[in-house]
């Protein structure tokens, strides 16, 4: 089986921890490493509990923290969302690990990263899209370099879940996500669109649990601040967002897609609205023209999608 170089672009966040022990299971992922950003907490928490994961689960990938804040100018302010993730950004899972004052580094590792392997490198991107917007600003010819990149972001046919117009990745750094919409590299986006019908229920995280071993045991204990926000809305169990997206990398034939150019408003009570110009659509392109075309998948198998990541991780 041949190998995929991927670098994890994450704000650990309960969600995005599934998501990075699928990637180190999965035999068709080497993790090159992981680039942190603002998001479900501070970046500061977000790089320690990608440092304290990936010693849990004994894994050495090197982790360079990211950015801090957004690129969009008068942004609302900040607020982390500690109902879901907890005040640590683990569902208050105890950590041993403090946070360290890491210098700004993970935009320039991915241009390195990208330009060693031209053509290989697939960045899979589950937070912010601050970090990947300057590396593209600082280094505009990795677009031609990269094989891919993957974000968890956007709701182009449903509701959002930070306004009824945005999702939160998108809404929290909006001329981000637009500039890497903008870029001249493939960009397949996992959107609210089929995440919001991914479901793992209770029942199925303690199956995994048990099969899974320590690692997944670890998922599952600090996953239950997690599903307790959820059963507060009446659901038992927990939605996939981010490792959704990690499976799109290994089984794209659970996924359709949709093409058309893509913009993402920056301002106004729709910020972050993430509006695509499908293919098919006949007449003027107005601020849509001269974009690349990329890619949404606005449908799939979440069965489906659901029992790979079971797999997976209990392998």
């Amino acid at each position: 089986m041949t190998t995929d170089k991927v670098i994890f672009d994450t704000d650990p966040g309960v969600d995005d921890a599934l998501a990075l022990y699928y990637l180190l299971r999965h035999p068709q992922i080497d993790l090159l490493g992981v680039t942190t950003v603002f998001g479900n907490a501070p970046v500061a928490l977000t790089t320690r509990n990608a440092r304290f994961l990936l010693r849990a689960w004994g894994h050495d990938a090197p982790v360079h923290a990211g950015a801090a804040g957004p690129l969009t100018p008068d942004m609302p302010p900040e607020f982390w969302p500690t109902s879901i993730h907890g005040d640590n950004g683990l569902g208050d899972h105890p950590i041993d690990l403090e946070p360290q004052d890491d210098p700004d580094t993970a935009a320039q590792f991915l241009i390195d990263q990208i330009r060693a392997h031209p053509g290989e490198v697939r960045v899979l991107a589950v937070g912010r899209m601050t970090n990947l917007a300057r590396a593209v600003q600082m280094a505009p010819d990795i677009a031609g370099l990269v094989r891919d990149v993957t974000l968890m972001g956007g709701a182009f046919r449903v509701p959002g879940n930070i306004t009824p117009a945005a999702e939160a990745n998108i809404w929290g750094d909006p001329l981000a996500a637009d500039i890497v919409f903008g870029a001249p590299w493939r960009v397949v986006a996992v959107p609210l669109d089929l995440t919001t019908r991914t479901f793992m229920d209770s029942a199925m995280l303690a199956r995994l649990a048990q099969a899974g071993g320590p690692g997944m045991r670890l998922v599952a204990d600090l996953s239950q601040g997690y599903v307790r926000f959820y059963q507060a809305a009446g659901y038992d169990g927990m939605l996939v967002h981010d490792c959704t997206a990690a499976v799109w990398l290994t089984d794209p034939d659970l996924f359709t897609l949709t093409e058309g150019e893509v913009r993402v408003l920056s301002d106004g009570i729709a910020l972050g609205l993430t509006l695509m110009n499908p293919a098919d659509r006949q007449g003027p392109l107005g601020a849509w023209e001269g974009r690349p075309r990329q890619f949404a998948t606005l449908d799939g198998q979440p069965d489906a999608i659901l029992d790979r990541i079971a797999q997976v991780c209990t392998a």
